[in-house]
């Protein structure tokens, strides 16, 4: 059974934290006024430090959108209020493909 993409996300923080990383910035997500939500990921100290990654946006409408980028060594994403789970994916997808 493949894991969601939230679990997902939940053991590639537990796997990076190595008692200095998780006290930098580690992940962080929040809400949006538009509505919406951020997440940010630190990527340093990580295998994804340096790594290329090519900005995704997807505008569908006012409500249905999202931004992916990486800006100053942290995965960004930014979407409308039910994205949220493509911004995971889309995390996710980046880092199976950079650890294969």
């Amino acid at each position: 059974m493949k894991v969601d993409d939230f679990l997902w996300l939940l053991n590639w923080f537990r796997d990076h934290c190595d008692g200095d990383w998780e006290h930098g910035s580690g992940i962080h997500i929040d809400t949006l006024d538009n509505p919406g939500w951020s997440i940010s990921i630190n990527l340093e100290g990580t295998e994804l430090e340096g790594v290329e990654f090519k900005e995704i946006q997807v505008d569908r409408s006012d409500i249905d959108w999202f931004i992916c980028f990486i800006k100053n060594g942290k995965f960004e994403g930014r979407c409308g209020i039910s994205n949220f789970p493509e911004i995971l994916s889309v995390f996710r997808k980046w880092v199976d493909v950079v650890n294969n």
